[in-house]
């Protein structure tokens, strides 16, 4: 395992997003921790009802640039990453994750009984929002994505401009499918480190007990 250059600290103050790359191939040890790291990312119910496809040959990510309006990074980057959020994994038994849990100790045989009862997934179910929760649990992973990018030296950029039913049959997806694509990351060496644009004083943000009436 290759160790990360830069702090969890270090790799949100430093991480930029970069659209332009030069071709230097990724490692593939390097390719390999990130995605290790990128799996560790947390999912409710530990549901992990998000997959990553990576794309690496040039004529998938030429079709992903295609799919992205003609956007540079998939053609530049030497890796994207397409998350896949599915908002019917809960469905299934996923036994394999309960087993895991419990054998652990993360889990006790109470909790178990919980996941295998899905209480909460059929309340999100009748409430329209299975889909919302999936793409949330992507979203996540994808975050985890870029900082560890970050840390091993590499840079990354969300691509959120896309048309799903392109990106879908770029990676063999039936477009009609329930899977939502959530994000696309591109990863590779930056050609440059672009500025940090800023972002707003932490007072226009961050609020204590209760979101502000708006006058």
């Amino acid at each position: 395992m290759i160790t990360q250059t830069l702090s969890v600290t270090d790799a949100i103050r430093t991480r930029r997003t970069v659209r332009h790359y030069r071709p230097d191939p990724i490692p593939p040890t390097v390719l390999d921790e990130l995605l290790d790291l990128v799996v560790e990312a947390p999912s409710a119910w530990n549901m992990q009802d998000r997959s990553i496809v990576l794309v690496r040959g040039e004529q998938g990510r030429r079709a992903l640039s295609e799919a992205a309006f003609g956007q540079p990074q998939p053609l530049e980057a030497p890796a994207v990453l397409v998350f896949v959020a599915d908002p019917n994994a809960w469905r299934g038994a996923r036994t394999d994750i309960a087993e895991r849990a419990v054998a652990n100790g993360a889990w006790n045989e109470e909790f178990r009984a919980m996941f295998d009862g899905r209480a909460e997934y059929h309340s999100l179910s009748e409430r329209g929002l299975l889909r919302e929760n999936a793409v949330k649990n992507a979203m996540i992973a994808a975050t985890y994505v870029m900082l560890a990018a970050t840390g091993l030296g590499l840079a990354s950029a969300p691509m959120n401009g896309w048309d799903e039913a392109a990106v879908k049959r770029a990676v063999d997806i039936d477009p009609e499918s329930d899977l939502a694509i959530a994000v696309l990351v591109t990863v590779g060496y930056g050609a440059g480190t672009p500025p940090h644009p800023g972002r707003r004083p932490r007072p226009q943000t961050v609020f204590a007990e209760r979101y502000p009436t708006l006058s």
